[in-house]
């Protein structure tokens, strides 16, 4: 049938009997089929030899089972809340574990497999974690001083410890009353926000960040803008883009962006809007989700300037998907899901 009706088509309009507007809405009847044959089929492009279409995320577990030990008492266990990981799968991207007390040699193996990292929330400061994180935020920079792209994203917890690590000091933190807390995004005056994960933001929506509260905040430490400033190799690596207040009224740095490299920091919680239901105060608006899509597609569209092509083997063995994740929201302390590693 629809042979017949392009051929009569064709000859109507070569004799001058049908008019371009009725041949050109008339066309829109013809199937994919019909007209491959005669217009060619489509040529689909294999992207840009030069991303990486698969980009691997390592997170780094934290010490505990992210419910005060009521799932896992050991005292190696770790975990990785859930949230983080549908954070990253939510891009386009897979996620391999970084489990802080593994032995090094399979961390260090890990660390080759994977295309960026991200530091979670959480309260540990010290010890093997602390050591751990510092390993893997200088060998990030040095992948990136090789002439690699590897980003590191810091949330809450990873904020707080990049501040430690980059400041060289331990005790540069202050404390903040920002505990469940939905807040707003104050942005720094004359910040330039290009190359940073506020670029992708849409103008309506960096609006909206500094006068609704649609991230959420949830923690007990933090530095001032002044402190921040004072300290010269914080302000040297960084460049403070938002300030947030606790609920004390008391101004902390909430997002920082480093000058050099793919390294951001967050105080606040991504990943919280669009996969996070135990803390009263996330806000789950469509504008709030959004604002967890935009970060995630900046992080993970960084790791996809990669030049790292590990064995696919290798990766399949190592991702997260070889472990199965415990609902925590009965028991837990605001996760609804978490890994645990013992």
């Amino acid at each position: 049938m629809f042979t017949n009706l392009w051929i009569f088509f064709l000859v109507a309009f070569a004799k001058g009997q049908l008019a371009v507007d009725a041949f050109s809405t008339t066309e829109l009847l013809l199937l994919p089929s019909e007209t491959d044959s005669f217009l060619g089929a489509t040529q689909c492009q294999s992207g840009n030899p030069k991303l990486n279409y698969r980009p691997v995320i390592g997170i780094l577990s934290h010490p505990g089972d992210g419910a005060s030990g009521r799932i896992q008492n050991s005292t190696n266990a770790s975990y990785i809340a859930a949230s983080y990981v549908k954070f990253v799968e939510a891009a386009g991207a897979r996620v391999i574990p970084l489990i802080y007390n593994e032995p090094s040699e399979i961390l260090s193996e890990k660390l080759n497999l994977v295309d960026g990292v991200i530091f979670t929330g959480g309260s540990a400061k010290s010890g093997l974690y602390f050591e751990i994180a510092e390993l893997i935020f200088k060998i990030s920079l040095r992948k990136n001083d090789a002439g690699d792209t590897f980003p590191l994203l810091a949330i809450c917890l990873g904020f707080e410890l990049v501040t430690m690590i980059v400041s060289e000091d331990k005790d540069v933190l202050e404390k903040f009353n920002a505990r469940n807390q939905a807040s707003t995004l104050q942005f720094a005056k004359n910040s330039d926000i290009n190359g940073t994960v506020f670029q992708r933001f849409p103008p309506h929506l960096l609006k909206r960040l500094s006068t609704e509260c649609l991230v959420v905040q949830n923690h007990m430490y933090g530095i001032s803008p002044g402190k921040f400033l004072k300290n010269k190799n914080l302000s040297g690596f960084f460049k403070i883009l938002t300030t947030s207040v606790d609920q004390d009224s008391k101004v902390y740095v909430s997002t920082v962006q480093a000058s050099k490299y793919p390294v951001t920091a967050v105080q606040w919680h991504p990943e919280k809007n669009a996969f996070e239901w135990g803390l009263s105060m996330t806000p789950h608006s469509e504008a709030a989700i959004q604002v967890t899509q935009h970060v995630a597609n900046f992080f993970v569209g960084l790791a996809r300037k990669s030049m790292n092509r590990p064995p696919a083997q290798k990766v399949l063995e190592n991702l997260i998907y070889n472990h199965s994740p415990t609902f925590s929201g009965k028991a837990g302390t605001g996760f609804d899901e978490v890994y645990i590693f013992t």
